[in-house]
């Protein structure tokens, strides 16, 4: 073994690059949007680094284009999933013993290789597969699915850096062990980034991992899988099992040696996990750490002496870039009637300038919605909203004849809580309510209190004073707030991320405080000269 204390890198941002007309990047990307439009991807299982295709498997088509089938992705089921586990345990120990150097040197590679020669590969399987325009895939899939791993190589270095205080003759020193078992892993379609964090990041910290895409975004999470395979992570660390979320939660949550879950998806879903979690208890072998990130009904709260210029783009973009379907994305707003028709006017200005089209169209600002499911239940808004004398669709509509097409929507709710004000939706649609400006205090209360969410939310002053004010007012409405800026576009070392209330476990994905999550602290302490005596000076006679 090597005697010395290594240093990971210093971590940093990956830059983002323009895909300016004439860039290379741009010419590479066009041309892997190409090849990859015009092929059918075989998408196996991966278990113990060999890939299995079953019978049973699902089309994964362009929400854009959804007659177009891009991949047929195999679906693990009861003896695969048991499989993976078997594979997880097995790997388990050789994992967790590898000198820490040398965990961290693969992720490290992994960044290199998605930032470099994978580049194009990974951001056109996400807009081809999660309709994601070229500015939305490169801020995701390049720059902060990099991020995730630089960051993370370094907050688990921070973590081991940790170490208790000593007396004389006595030396106290942590260890840092995964945890007794395997981790579960389930990933949303939103974020390839998301999708490479959540089971990457236990692994970081030596744990093996069975990691459940979802069905909308296999084709990103497959090439993400052979970026790993490239950097050198041994079989059996993360296993690739795309499955149905029932036969996750009967053959795998309740597993004994179930050590983890790491979950971002809907708040139902991570509730019914906690009630399986719950009803298993006496089974496990150690109290399962349960890790997520789920709903949210994130907010933009102005004051009259916002900026309206600035409040107008924020509420454009923190609603509608990439349809709406970030976590963070802005899905209700209460605006001062003094200035509600001059924001009304800009906003809607804005919108009419903007291209709502296929992805491999680099003029779009945004596309499709991820799949019909997702487009009904926005359209039910809408067409809800239009019969209800409780709001008014401002702007906005649909059409689904060639991809899952919702058009920029705004309503305005003559109630705080009209249902698009207080429920989630996940798609382009930003509802406001014009609150008197006289009733500022009842509207934050109201804010706060009207949905069961907690994840992000922003507010637009110019008076300093007010910024306090609603600060204050709104503390636990957001685990991500944002003054005077969208509520949108965290970024990994800057903005740890997550949501409290019935939006998770606020573990803050990206920093030391998630990474923490996956570990098991042994403390050890050594004495190095034994002391012989039983009784103490408190027992002699006077």
């Amino acid at each position: 073994m090597p005697n010395a204390n290594f240093r990971v890198p210093a971590p940093y941002n990956e830059p983002g690059k323009s895909y300016l007309p004439g860039s290379p990047e741009r010419a590479a990307l066009k041309a892997e949007l190409e090849r990859q439009s015009g092929e059918i991807v075989e998408i196996p299982l991966i278990i113990g680094g060999v890939e299995i295709f079953t019978e049973n498997k699902i089309d994964v088509v362009m929400p854009h284009d959804h007659h177009h089938v891009i991949a047929h992705a195999s679906q693990a089921g009861k003896s695969d999933l048991e499989a993976a586990i078997d594979a997880a345990l097995s790997a388990k120990e050789e994992w967790e013993n590898m000198p820490w150097e040398h965990r961290a040197s693969i992720f490290l590679k992994v960044a290199d290789l998605i930032s470099g020669p994978y580049r194009a590969k990974i951001n056109a399987a996400t807009m081809l597969g999660q309709s994601k325009t070229v500015q939305q895939a490169e801020i995701d899939s390049a720059c902060e699915l990099a991020d995730f791993f630089r960051f993370g190589v370094a907050c688990a270095e921070e973590i081991y850096d940790k170490q208790p205080n000593n007396s004389n003759g006595v030396w106290n020193r942590n260890e840092y062990r995964p945890l007794d078992g395997f981790v579960m892993a389930i990933t949303p379609f939103n974020f390839t980034s998301i999708s490479g964090n959540l089971p990457c990041a236990p692994a970081i910290m030596g744990n093996t991992v069975l990691w459940k895409p979802s069905s909308t975004a296999i084709a990103s999470c497959y090439v993400l899988m052979q970026i790993l395979k490239e950097a050198g992570l041994p079989s059996g660390v993360i296993n690739f099992v795309p499955s149905r979320g029932a036969d996750i939660s009967k053959y795998v949550l309740t597993h004994p040696k179930l050590a983890g879950f790491h979950f971002t998806g809907s708040t139902e879903v991570f509730s019914g996990v906690w009630k399986t979690v719950g009803d298993n208890i006496s089974t496990y072998e150690s109290y399962p750490r349960l890790v997520g990130e789920t709903g949210g009904k994130d907010f933009i709260f102005a004051h009259s002496t916002a900026d309206t210029d600035a409040l107008a783009a924020a509420m454009v973009r923190g609603a509608y870039e990439y349809q709406g379907q970030k976590c963070s994305a802005a899905s209700r707003a209460f605006i001062p009637a003094s200035i509600w028709d001059e924001v009304k006017e800009k906003v809607e200005g804005i919108v009419k300038t903007l291209k709502v089209g296929d992805p491999r169209d680099f003029t779009s600002f945004m596309s499709a919605v991820i799949d019909k499911k997702s487009f009904d239940n926005i359209v039910g808004y809408i067409e809800r909203a239009k019969a209800s004398s409780d709001a008014e669709v401002v702007f906005g509509g649909y059409d689904e004849s060639v991809g899952y097409y919702i058009y920029p929507t705004l309503i305005e709710a003559k109630k705080p809580d009209y249902e698009s004000m207080v429920k989630e939706i996940f798609g382009p649609v930003l509802t406001v309510y014009v609150y008197d400006d006289a009733k500022l205090d009842e509207t934050l209360r109201i804010c706060d209190t009207a949905s069961p969410y907690g994840l992000t939310g922003a507010i637009f002053a110019s008076d300093r004073a007010a910024i306090v004010h609603m600060e204050k007012a709104l503390c636990h409405a957001a685990g991500n707030f944002y003054i005077n800026d969208k509520p949108t576009g965290a970024v990994v070392g800057q903005q740890p991320f997550g949501g409290g209330r019935a939006s998770g476990t606020n573990d803050k994905a990206g920093s030391a405080l998630n990474l923490v999550r996956w570990i098991s602290t042994r403390c050890i302490k050594e004495t190095t000269v034994p002391s012989y005596a039983v009784t103490y000076p408190y027992m002699c006679e006077e």
